[in-house]
């Protein structure tokens, strides 16, 4: 069996690249460990900048998106005892985030693949990696797949970063000392617009998934487990780190999803070897604070679209050979905004009375300087 792109993963990047390189008319075929039930369910990332918005209107698989999405012009930052609104609409006009479900991203994905008589495989086992230095190809199930390159859309814990030898590779990491409780409930949001909290007791989140569905998280220690949270606990500690400010009355609702999230920070270089292409978590990892981790995938996405499109054109590997660069520079800017968004609004242990009165004071800088609150807004929605 042969395709010009084989795919590794049918999650966000997975997906949207096979779907783009159709348009392109650039042949794929997607294989993907989990079943299809599992992909569509799988609970991640909510919140869209402009640019990936824009990228998939522009694919034609935008309709759900601007029905159902919920447009934001703004975030609401909560400390002590005060909410400061940071205008979307004011300081980077005609831009806004969409609070849209990445699972009903990968639906949407999946669905027009499929219409498209698409190659997505699921359930498939021992995927494998061979020869990306030079004549690439895929093994999995007993069967083999030649193809000219192969995009590692796995995620970071799947088998194409592996099959690139450690002497290539430089790794960055970071560990943070909490992790995020995420729980979703079938409750109207108390608020229009999202509010990160920052209290005494730890970090709070407020978001959402549809006018009848609520997205909370809480800052919670590293090694916090489900069990140790029942409904009573998380309601209580929500309205403690929310209800801050007065009039505010948050709303509680049934839990029908939870789950303990590991706050950590990870680049790969390069994000290629030979003809390999490393795309998303695989290649990648963000702190969820600066609601980036979505968002880059698509744009390793449309670089590498670029790419491929010119190399199976022309025949000029010039933009390929270019992808991880290009990429890593807009990565490196994301980790840097998820770092500064994590370290303003979180409870560290280790800090102490001066750590904790520079966190607030900065936080008043942010909210009282229009150019700083126009870096945040910036950084939030997306650079084009």
């Amino acid at each position: 069996m042969r395709t010009q792109v084989g795919i590794i993963g049918a999650g966000p990047a997975g997906l949207l690249l096979s779907h783009l390189l159709h348009l392109r008319g650039i042949s794929s075929v997607v294989l993907e460990k989990r079943g299809r039930a599992y992909v569509e369910r799988r609970v991640r990332a909510g919140v869209l900048e402009q640019g990936t918005v824009d990228t998939l209107v522009e694919a034609g698989v935008g309709a759900r998106l601007l029905r159902e999405g919920l447009p934001h012009r703004g975030i609401e930052l909560r400390y002590g005892g005060q909410s400061h609104r940071i205008a979307f609409e004011k300081l980077v006009p005609g831009r806004t985030i969409t609070v849209y479900g990445q699972q009903e991203v990968v639906k949407d994905l999946i669905a027009a693949r499929l219409e498209a008589g698409g190659d997505v495989r699921f359930e498939i086992e021992d995927v494998a990696v061979h020869g990306p230095a030079a004549e690439p190809y895929l093994t999995f199930g007993g069967e083999r797949l030649d193809c000219d390159v192969i995009a590692g859309c796995d995620g970071f814990h799947g088998v194409s970063r592996p099959s690139i030898p450690p002497s290539v590779l430089r790794l960055f990491e970071r560990e943070y000392p909490f992790a995020w409780l995420g729980i979703l409930a079938r409750v109207a949001p108390s608020s229009e617009e999202l509010i990160y909290a920052r209290t005494k007791r730890g970090f709070a989140l407020h978001s959402m998934r549809s006018p009848t569905v609520s997205r909370f998280y809480l800052q919670v220690p590293p090694d916090a487990t489900v069990a140790e949270w029942p409904d009573e606990r998380i309601w209580a500690e929500l309205k403690a780190r929310l209800e801050t400010v007065p009039g505010f009355v948050l709303e509680t609702g049934e839990i029908f999803d939870r789950g303990v999230t590991p706050m950590r920070a990870f680049v790969a270089e390069p994000m290629q070897y030979g003809r390999l292409y490393l795309a998303g978590d695989a290649a990648h990892i963000v702190p969820p604070t600066g609601a980036k981790g979505l968002n880059l995938a698509v744009a390793d996405v449309r670089v590498l679209t670029e790419a491929l499109d010119r190399f199976f054109s022309t025949g000029s590997a010039d933009l390929l050979d270019a992808y991880s660069e290009s990429c890593l520079k807009r990565v490196w800017r994301a980790q840097h905004f998820s770092w500064w968004m994590t370290t303003l609004l979180h409870t560290f242990d280790s800090d102490d009375d001066y750590g904790r009165r520079l966190q607030l004071s900065y936080l008043d800088y942010v909210t009282s300087s229009e150019a700083a609150a126009t870096t945040l807004a910036e950084n939030y929605v997306g650079l084009p």
